[in-house]
């Protein structure tokens, strides 16, 4: 009981910091401009752990670990290596880029920067990405909702729904009151806490198993679950090929971070272009250093079931192994229970700095993009805010609604939304930034061909087996790019503003 206590007060001086954040940057938010994207004022530091940590979702202390646990390193390896390896090429390529153009263009929402940069002025591109946000964000809130109501559940034997809605009303409840820099600093202090909270408990439960030996060693006697080539299946006990064609499929997650609308946000918003290349190296560091723990305590809480030190997992009870582990850290005394209540605040930091990010997108897509730009309605900075704010809580009411399953898979929801933004937007802004003889019919058309394949991939042509069951990102992005550029080609080229203003843009 005094283990819970202290579990619970950690957890309220958490949540009740992000409040007071909220709070206090209430004010600051005199126009949407402010909400949205900060005024551009966002600090190096800032910049990386912000974009980062909202990138960084409940899978990265739930889905990541639970996957490894489950069935090995193959696919979560891979998968953790394609994340990587997309997160520097898109600062290194696509940050600086995007903030000095959206600055020029005075865009600061991405289906605003989509229109200004093709000079659509009939806001068909706006109208269309604002669509694809609500569309992949909704569910994708949802599923961090989700992961809330399955730690409190998990922890206190609480009603899940209950726990979910409690959740969802705090992140509702600080977004809607500081907006884009509330948001940022929270997923400062959030990057942190997810950091102690991952270092915490590998070292932990390294202790509790006589070591990290015992660990590998119990994993070793699975057939293939520590091979980065064959994959470990917990149903048969068994080993299979994790063939070429999976592992290019499985790497296809870096090219999710192309079209990532928060975190593209990220890059628009900091004050001074050239302190990304400091973001960079914070935002790379902290990523492989994250994903590498995640990984390696799924494999330490399966060490932790063979010792019977922690039920065995099954299904999407993997995803708990974090929230397991701490549980038995808080029975060691009250320091100890402490420290397991600031773990658990670091899922729901994982969650929260996601969740708030995609809910101030999704409701600058409505607000902004919908209402006033395609809908042609222009409103009061004060009206614009009120929108805004119940835009925010309208999509967690939906996201709410959608949360209510406790038995879906985290990381399931999260990889097709991953793979949805991925294909739609990620093309467009490629060829957005590279390349000066792309038009808003090709753009408009890429982005449709990758929303709408990603569907189809999923739900249709993987279930055909063999080479086709294959993450959907792949080849929906192929698609969408070869669509952008077949388009662009075959359409009227852009005009000579436009082509002049990219140049401007890129030669600066």
């Amino acid at each position: 009981m005094t283990s819970q206590i202290c579990i619970i007060i950690a957890i309220i001086a958490y949540l009740g910091m992000m409040i007071y954040i909220g709070i206090s940057y209430s004010k600051k938010n005199t126009q949407a401009a402010e909400f949205y994207l900060g005024g551009r004022k966002l600090g190096p530091l800032v910049t990386a752990m912000s974009a980062e940590a909202s990138d960084m979702s409940s899978y990265l202390l739930m889905g990541l670990p639970g996957l490894a646990y489950l069935s090995g390193l193959s696919e979560v390896g891979w998968t953790a290596i394609g994340l990587a390896v997309g997160t520097y090429l898109n600062w290194l390529f696509v940050s600086k880029r995007i903030r000095r153009y959206s600055s020029r263009i005075g865009s600061f929402t991405l289906p605003e920067f989509f229109s200004r940069r093709y000079g659509d002025d009939r806001h068909i591109l706006t109208c269309i990405a604002a669509i694809v946000i609500v569309i992949f964000f909704v569910p994708y809130t949802a599923s961090g909702f989700a992961a809330c109501g399955k730690l409190f559940s998990t922890l206190f034997g609480m009603n899940y729904t209950i726990a979910m809605l409690l959740s969802a009303a705090v992140i509702v409840l600080y977004c809607t009151l500081g907006g884009f820099l509330a948001v940022s600093t929270t997923d400062l202090i959030q990057g942190i806490t997810m950091s102690i909270a991952l270092l915490i408990i590998v070292g932990f439960g390294a202790v509790v198993t006589s070591g990290f030996d015992s660990v590998f060693n119990a994993a070793k006697e699975l057939p293939g679950y520590l091979s980065l080539v064959q994959s470990y299946s917990p149903q048969t006990d068994t080993a299979s090929p994790y063939t070429f064609l999976m592992i290019v499929s499985t790497l296809a997650w870096g090219l999710g971070y192309f079209g990532m609308p928060h975190i593209l946000l990220r890059f628009m918003a900091i004050e001074d272009e050239e302190k990304l290349t400091l973001s960079r190296r914070i935002a790379t560091v902290w990523v492989v250093i994250s994903m590498g723990v995640a990984v390696l305590i799924g494999v330490v809480g399966y060490g932790l079931s063979q010792a019977g030190i922690l039920p065995v997992l099954e299904g999407s009870n993997s995803e708990t192994v974090i929230i397991q582990i701490a549980s038995v850290l808080s029975g060691y005394g009250i320091f100890p229970a402490l420290i397991a209540g600031v773990i658990l605040s670091g899922i729901l930091a994982a969650t929260m700095s996601t969740a708030d990010s995609q809910l101030l997108a999704a409701a600058s897509s409505i607000s902004q993009n919908l209402v006033q730009d395609f809908g042609k309605k222009k409103l009061e900075t004060k009206t614009s805010l009120i929108i805004a704010r119940i835009t925010v809580i309208a999509i967690s009411l939906i996201a709410v609604f959608i949360a209510q399953d406790p038995n879906s898979s985290i990381f399931t929801i999260v990889s097709f939304a991953w793979a949805g933004f991925g294909a739609a937007f990620g093309p467009v802004v490629l060829l957005a930034l590279f390349w000066k003889r792309s038009n808003k019919q090709g753009a408009l058309a890429g982005m449709i061909a990758g929303g709408v394949m990603v569907f189809a991939w999923k739900y249709g042509i993987a279930k055909l087996g063999g080479a086709f069951a294959i993450y959907e990102l792949l080849p929906a992005f192929v698609v969408a790019l070869l669509v952008n550029v077949a388009v662009s080609l075959l359409t009227k080229e852009p005009d000579a503003e436009i082509v002049k203003t990219y140049e401007e843009v890129m030669n600066k």
